[in-house]
């Protein structure tokens, strides 16, 4: 997946680059359904998070001529003196006169190749529950590094939260490399620094890329500002990273949401559970168990939309029915026979607080984990992370805002919970509290029995 340029990891250059264009050979046209690529954005303030955005909905030609019309007079009337392509995302009016990033903004593209979600999450430290937030589903962020600054600590804050979210790819875009005359030195000492830095944590798929998102080079085609650069533009290694051995396809886990039974004269037998596959694949005749209650059957049908199914996987949302009557309701979990989770009261986890009132050891909230709801009391704040440095302050007696710790919960009733390294459904979690119905923690289990 990479190739050596001056001894450091870049990514691969595409096979056919011709006059600064990237011709994709191998699905032109693509056939069957594209695949569906979530990605997060990350970024100190002023690092260009949202300009890169702009770029690409502006370079593949995803933006209206109404919406491209309205940010041009929008950055006339700002007295910009350019296209403002940021506009495109910082949507409130508080980011747009601060020039920061705040909530989390969300925005859709397609290729020919893949379909995209991006979350332009915010870089301030104050807003690390919103990041948190927009990164929790995405299979890939996007780490910008201003070239002139080089990294800093939100830089490595941000790389750690992506290694505590357990998100497979990560891309450390070296950004403003205009602003540096396209220095390869520089690009380089970012990207030894960043290399060092990456060693202390979990990311199994790190790639660097120096750009410039003002003025497109290497976003969707290749730059001849940079000719010592050889690897593919961020468009390219986004349409081409192998995003598919990222599910859990080897460990069954259907949590139940619904019980549908319509009793009416047509459907008076039916009896379906309709929720969403979180791991492994689902097939008729399949022998599943359902927990906690630990009764067993087989896959009758699956039933879609569209109709019958003869397979289901992550993230379908399907309907299972079994051949036999089961006593079975929403929060319960279809798992296979020999490969099941851990039913768990005690919980060890990682987890980012957003609560406005600071978590403490005894305090009591409700838990939700998958379709399952339950209460749950601290019994122990094991230590708080300095996300800078990665020290951990184990005299710590609270959890405030936008603060990650290491708890030890019990619940009330039993869940069927994964280790987060394993299944980033089935080993995550929230917190709300129970007087306010705010969601105030996000987990992520590391032990459980």
């Amino acid at each position: 997946m990479v190739s050596s340029t001056n001894g450091h990891a870049v990514p691969e250059q595409p096979a056919d680059v011709r006059s600064g264009e990237v011709y994709v050979n191998d699905v032109s046209p693509l056939r069957g359904r594209s695949e569906l690529l979530r990605i997060a954005t990350a970024g100190s303030v002023d690092d260009g998070k949202s300009t890169l955005i702009g770029r690409l909905l502006h370079d593949s030609k995803s933006i209206f001529e109404d919406q491209l019309a309205h940010v041009a007079q929008t950055s006339e009337r700002r007295g910009d003196g350019y296209l403002n392509l940021s506009l495109l995302t910082d949507g409130l009016r508080a980011e747009r006169e601060q020039g920061i990033t705040i909530d989390v903004a969300y925005r859709y593209f397609q290729t020919p190749r893949r379909k995209f979600i991006i979350a332009d999450t915010p870089g301030h430290e104050q807003y690390t529950r919103n990041m948190v937030t927009g990164a929790s589903t995405a299979s890939l962020s996007i780490v910008l590094v201003d070239a002139r600054h080089g990294v800093s600590e939100q830089t490595r804050r941000h790389a750690y939260i992506a290694s505590l979210l357990r998100i497979p790819h990560l891309v450390v875009a070296v950004n403003k490399m205009d602003l540096v005359a396209y220095s390869e030195d520089t690009f380089y000492a970012i990207l030894d620094e960043m290399t060092d830095w990456a060693a202390r944590l979990a990311l199994p798929d790190i790639t660097f890329i120096p750009i410039s998102a003002l003025h497109g080079d290497n976003v969707v085609e290749r730059s001849w500002n940079m000719p010592w650069y050889g690897g593919a533009p961020l468009l390219y290694h986004l349409e081409h990273v192998v995003i598919a051995p990222d599910r859990n396809l080897a460990d069954v886990r259907f949590p139940v949401q619904w019980v549908i039974r319509p009793m009416n004269d047509a459907h008076h037998d039916y009896r379906g559970y309709a929720g969403q596959v979180a791991g492994g694949v689902l097939r008729p005749g399949a022998e599943v168990v359902a927990l906690p209650g630990g009764r067993s059957s087989r896959i009758k049908a699956i039933d879609t939309f569209d109709g019958e199914h003869e397979e289901a996987f992550p993230t379908m949302s399907v309907t299972v029915r079994l051949e036999h009557e089961l006593d079975i309701s929403r929060g319960d979990m279809l798992v296979e026979a020999d490969d099941a989770p851990v039913v768990a009261r005690e919980l060890e986890a990682n987890l980012c607080w957003m609560g406005e009132q600071p978590l403490s050891p005894g305090a009591r909230y409700t838990i939700k984990h998958t379709t399952r709801t339950a209460r749950a009391v601290v019994d122990q704040l094991e230590y708080r992370v300095d996300v800078n440095t990665l020290a951990h302050d184990r005299g710590a007696a609270e959890l405030g805002l936008n603060e990650i710790g290491r708890v030890r919960l019990r619940t009330s009733a039993p869940l069927m919970v994964d280790l987060y390294a394993r299944n980033r459904t089935t080993g995550s979690f929230i917190l709300i509290d129970e007087s306010s119905n705010d969601t105030v923690g996000a987990g992520m289990v590391v032990s459980a029995r």
